[in-house]
C-alpha cells in the first residue's frame, strides 16, 4: 500500500477523521463548563475520562455515515495514529503533574500537546486542514498560557476550535465522494 492509498484508506474509514474531532470538541467543551462550575480536578477528569470514549464514540459516527469505521489491516499509516496516542499520554501525564503546581496551565498545555498531535494527522489523512487545526490550538495554548486565562477558556477554545474544524473536515470528506 503506497501513502496516497493509505491515506485514502483512512480517510474513506473515518470520514477523515471529522467524528473523532467532533466527538474530541465535545469532550473539551464539556470538560471546560465542568472546570468552570465544578471545579480544576474534576475538569481533569472529564478531559480524561471523555477522552477515552473518543475513538468508540467516533467510530459509531463513521459507521452511520456509512463509512468503516476501521482502516484496512496492514494500514502502515496506523503505526503512526498509535505513536500519536502515545504523544498523547506523556503530555497528558505533564499536565496532570503540572496542575498541580499551577491550575490554569492544565489545558493550555492539553491545547499544545493536542495541537502537535494533529499535525501528525495530515500525514495520516493527506488533509491539510489538519497543519491549520493544529496551529490553532497550540496557537490558543501559548496564547491562554502567555495572557494567563482563566482556567476554564482553554477548554472552550480548544473545544470550538475542533468542532468547526470537524464540520469543515466532514463535509471536505462526504464530498469528495
Amino acid at each position: 500500500m503506497n501513502l496516497d492509498d493509505a491515506q485514502k484508506n483512512m480517510r474513506d474509514a473515518y470520514v477523515g477523521g471529522g467524528p473523532g474531532m467532533l466527538v474530541s470538541g465535545i469532550v473539551w467543551v464539556i470538560a471546560g463548563a465542568v472546570g468552570q462550575f465544578v471545579g480544576v480536578q474534576a475538569a481533569v477528569l472529564t478531559l480524561f475520562f471523555g477522552g477515552m470514549l473518543i475513538v468508540p464514540v467516533s467510530q459509531q459516527i463513521d459507521r452511520r455515515l456509512g463509512r468503516a469505521g476501521a482502516h484496512e489491516p496492514g494500514n502502515p499509516l496506523s503505526f503512526l495514529a498509535l505513536e500519536g496516542t502515545f504523544l498523547l499520554f506523556i503530555g497528558l501525564f505533564i499536565a496532570y503533574m503540572v496542575v498541580n503546581i499551577e491550575p490554569s496551565f492544565f489545558f493550555p498545555i492539553m491545547l499544545l500537546i493536542i495541537g502537535g498531535r494533529y499535525l501528525t494527522f495530515q500525514t495520516i489523512y493527506g488533509m491539510r486542514l489538519y497543519w491549520i487545526v493544529g496551529g490553532l490550538l497550540a496557537v490558543a495554548g501559548g496564547l491562554c498560557l502567555s495572557f494567563n486565562a482563566p482556567f476554564a477558556w482553554g477548554g472552550f477554545i480548544g473545544g470550538a476550535i475542533e468542532i468547526i474544524g470537524s464540520i469543515v473536515i466532514i463535509r471536505q470528506t462526504m464530498s469528495a465522494e
